[in-house]
């Protein structure tokens, strides 16, 4: 198969709607998008990806109103936050109803539902009569793409069109959120913080889960994972210890001098900045075969804590 990449959606539209496979922008990262209705599509996302079948998928529409059409219901928090942040990077675990495939939710009774924030994908998605699994477009537990390039190097070959919409603007994956026990719980951390859900769920109302039940996609301990291994500490002390080997190093705003192979996320301290560049950072160190990929604790607030949480997966190694 070989694989095209295209700026133009019509292609796209009849690709999915005869049950094939595309790759597709977001604002977060790039998506691998299959009808979320056929289970037959679903199965083959799992082929492709290589992931297994217990890690539930994210279901993209482009609507409140269409998402209304595969749930039980929205919890009036649930909506005043996508009233808010939707179209955006964040997802709602919500009580699917029988339109969903099981596959789609790996069992569960509730699946992940989100609106895109990405001009070309809302034009695909209204076109479309059906909603897109989509979680990201390349091999499971490597590292998330954020550009066409990005895709064509892990699934050439695999599936017939890749979306180009750019380079993603927020470059991390969704936020996940649940409501339960009249509290927000946080499944993942991503592109939307924790203090923006505090501004409309209320402080007292926000509960990060942690635990090793798979309840959203996402969770598991390893995750995004470079070829070369990845230590995360104190920079300096790291780049001393290691001076004998090949290394790469990932940095927030600071740049060492007399080190050949390193990538300065934000050299204006920048979270965002930061966010925005750590995938691409991290595609690019793994290119080189160093020995290791040495990178830092990033300040613990706002992005700053889903970018230590993709750090975290990505060094986890058993």
């Amino acid at each position: 198969m070989k694989t095209r990449i295209s700026k133009h959606i019509d292609s796209a539209i009849e690709l999915l709607t005869n049950n094939q496979l595309v790759a597709i922008p977001t604002e977060t990262v790039y998506g691998l998008a299959g009808n979320a209705l056929n289970p037959e599509t679903v199965l083959h996302i799992y082929e492709v990806k290589k992931r297994p079948h217990f890690d539930p998928l994210i279901v993209h529409t482009d609507s409140i109103e269409k998402i209304k059409s595969y749930v039980h219901e929205i919890p009036l928090i649930i909506h005043e936050l996508a009233q808010k942040y939707s179209p955006g990077p964040l997802t709602f675990v919500l009580p699917k109803n029988d339109r969903i495939p099981d596959l789609v939710s790996s069992g569960l009774d509730s699946i992940a539902v989100r609106i895109p924030d990405h001009p070309m994908t809302l034009d695909l998605l209204s076109a479309l009569d059906f909603p897109l699994a989509a979680p990201s477009a390349n091999l499971f537990g490597k590292i998330s793409p954020t550009s066409a390039q990005h895709v064509y190097n892990q699934l050439n070959g695999k599936i017939p069109l890749i979306l180009d919409g750019g380079d993603c603007s927020i470059g991390i994956e969704s936020t996940i959120v649940s409501w339960k026990n009249n509290k927000l719980e946080v499944l993942r951390l991503g592109g939307i913080t924790i203090e923006q859900l505090k501004n409309i769920a209320g402080e007292e109302n926000i509960h990060a889960l942690k635990n090793d039940q798979i309840t959203a996609p996402g969770q598991l301990k390893s995750h995004y994972t470079t070829q070369t291994p990845l230590i995360i500490g104190d920079l300096p002390s790291l780049i001393e210890k290691h001076k004998d080997s090949k290394i790469a190093v990932l940095s927030f705003c600071k740049k060492y001098d007399q080190l050949e192979n390193q990538f300065v996320l934000s050299p204006h301290a920048d979270l965002h900045e930061a966010a925005q560049n750590l995938f691409k950072a991290m595609h690019a160190l793994d290119a080189l075969k160093m020995d290791f990929i040495l990178t830092e604790v990033f300040p613990n607030t706002g992005l700053g804590l889903a970018i230590n949480d993709r750090l975290a997966r990505a060094s986890f190694r058993d």
